[in-house]
C-alpha cells in the first residue's frame, strides 16, 4: 500500500469520529485504531506469515514535527521537506557521491537526495532553482512526513 495512502488514511481517522479502521487490499491488511486520542496502525502483508507491524501513535510523532519548524525557522530560504516518512540518503549508494552538497547549484527538478520508504527508492527533487546552503537531513537516518531536509537559497 502506497505510503501517501496510509498517511492520509491516518488523518483521517484521527480528525474523524471514527475509532477503527480496517482496509484489505490485495498486498495486505491495515487496520487503524484510535485510542485515547493516538492513532495506532498495523499492517500485515499479504502472506499472513509475519507478524503485524505496529506504528508508533501519530502523538509520538509531535516532538519531531514541533522541532522541524524550529530548525527551519532560523535558516533564510525555501525549505524542502520531506514528502514521505522514510529513511533519507544523499547518495544513489554507500559508496557513491552525494547528489548535492554544500554550496551546490541545482536547478528545478535536480534530484537531491533519496528517501527509501517500504523498499522503494523515491527520489526527492529539487522543487526551487538555487543553491543548496543547508543539508539538515543526516544520512541513513529515519525522516518524517514534513521534516526539513535542505535548504536552498
Amino acid at each position: 500500500m502506497d505510503l501517501r495512502k496510509l498517511k492520509t488514511l491516518i488523518d483521517l481517522v484521527s480528525e474523524s469520529n471514527v475509532s477503527e479502521l480496517e482496509i484489505t487490499e490485495a498486498e495486505g491488511k491495515v487496520r487503524i485504531v484510535k485510542s485515547d486520542g493516538a492513532v495506532v496502525q498495523q499492517y500485515v502483508a499479504a502472506p499472513v506469515q509475519a507478524a503485524p507491524v505496529v506504528a508508533a501513535p501519530v502523538a509520538a510523532a509531535a516532538p519531531v514535527a514541533a522541532a522541524a519548524p524550529a530548525a527551519a525557522a532560523a535558516v533564510e530560504g525555501h525549505v524542502v521537506k520531506s514528502p514521505m516518512v522514510g529513511t533519507f540518503y544523499r547518495a544513489s549508494s554507500p559508496g557513491a557521491k552525494p547528489f548535492v552538497d554544500v554550496g551546490s547549484q541545482v536547478k528545478e527538478g535536480d534530484t537531491i537526495c533519496i528517501v527509501e520508504a517500504m523498499k522503494i527508492l523515491n527520489e526527492i527533487e529539487a522543487d526551487k532553482s538555487g543553491t543548496i546552503v543547508r543539508i539538515l537531513g543526516e544520512n541513513g537516518q529515519a525522516v518524517e512526513y514534513g521534516q526539513p531536509l535542505f535548504v536552498i537559497e
